[in-house]
């Protein structure tokens, strides 16, 4: 038996009739929006990976646009580290999480790069490659009723393997970074141009493939 219908309660129109199909009206009920009622599809899975490269498109255009003479840069606060350590991160940490989910399972783990010593143009083309290592387990987790196998080297266990975590946690982890270089810029005196700053929120011209908002 259904439950009774709370259009009223939320609906912007409370005289409408609802016929059960309105994500608006219930679209974060339990009853129609758990997850043993979501079934991952073709277009779930391009949409889930769709969304990590536009994400990729960003962090690679950002790191591709800080200037020489900020690259060997220590942090202010913490001399140990450069905006080049800060930019290797964002790759080596891919590459580190591919290893441990996807390692087992035959998803190939990308080469790790020298935070002391990699180029920008080496380290841009180096994230090309590590995003298809994220892509992997996301496809994988899609394909696996979207969740990710958990592997014997996964022993953090605070990350929840369904895939719209994953993604969360990886793009939440890369922006926090893209936010971090800005600021270093800021403090370092070489605030980087509007055209960068801004370039990075294009997420419709970076869904669509292009490499760079303008």
């Amino acid at each position: 038996m259904q439950s009774p219908c709370r259009c009223q309660e939320v609906s912007l129109s409370p005289g409408a009739q609802c016929g059960r199909r309105h994500w608006f009206t219930h679209g974060f009920s339990e009853q129609l929006w758990s997850p043993s009622n979501m079934r991952p599809s073709a277009d779930f899975e391009a949409m889930i990976l769709t969304a990590w490269q536009t994400n990729c498109r960003a962090t690679e255009y950002l790191v591709g646009h800080i200037p020489d003479v900020l690259w060997a840069s220590k942090i202010p606060g913490n001399p140990r580290r450069t905006v080049r350590s800060i930019g290797a991160h964002l790759h080596n940490s891919r590459c580190g999480w591919t290893r441990t989910l996807g390692a087992e399972f035959g998803v190939p783990t990308p080469q790790r790069v020298d935070p002391k010593n990699v180029t920008q143009r080496q380290l841009v083309a180096a994230l090309k490659r590590s995003s298809h290592g994220i892509a992997a387990l996301l496809k994988m987790g899609c394909a696996n009723g979207g969740k990710i196998p958990p592997s014997r080297a996964y022993v953090w266990r605070n990350l929840p393997l369904d895939v719209g975590h994953v993604l969360a946690y990886f793009v939440a982890h890369e922006g926090h970074h893209r936010g971090q270089l800005t600021l270093i810029a800021r403090q370092l005196n070489r605030k980087l141009p509007s055209r960068v700053t801004d370039g990075i929120w294009q997420f419709r011209a970076f869904s669509r493939g292009s490499a760079s908002p303008r």
